[in-house]
């Protein structure tokens, strides 16, 4: 069966590649410390969103597609706890924190409006 929707196409898979990029760049300056802790958990979570979306549309059906956005709007939380650990701890500055921020929020507002739609649907 062919995916019900092509990931490259979506705004959500689109954001979330740009976080992970946004996300490998905010690590780079983190204490080598932490190269397998906290920068190594934002990075995966990081990865998790796009990836978890693009798996999701190869699923034969919406309640499945649905489980992998959910699972995604998961790692888009786990990240922003992360996030909240990294500034608090002076790992990012205030402008880093806020402008990514607002970018987890962006993309935590897509993903729930998104499954929303697709509940309505179905």
């Amino acid at each position: 069966m062919a995916a019900q929707h092509n990931f490259r196409k979506l705004n959500i898979w689109k954001k979330g590649i740009d976080l992970v990029k946004q996300t490998y760049l905010a690590t780079i300056v983190f204490p080598k410390s932490e190269v397998y802790a906290l920068s190594s958990q934002l990075q995966r979570c990081s990865v998790s969103i796009p990836s978890n979306i693009a798996e999701g549309t190869g699923r034969k059906s919406q309640k499945h597609f649905l489980q992998y956005l959910e699972t995604a709007l998961g790692s888009a939380f786990e990240w922003k706890t992360q996030l909240i650990i990294a500034y608090e701890v002076k790992y990012i500055s205030k402008e880093t924190f806020e402008h990514l921020e607002q970018k987890i929020q962006s993309i935590q507002g897509m993903i729930t409006r998104f499954m929303e739609s697709l509940e309505y649907k179905s």
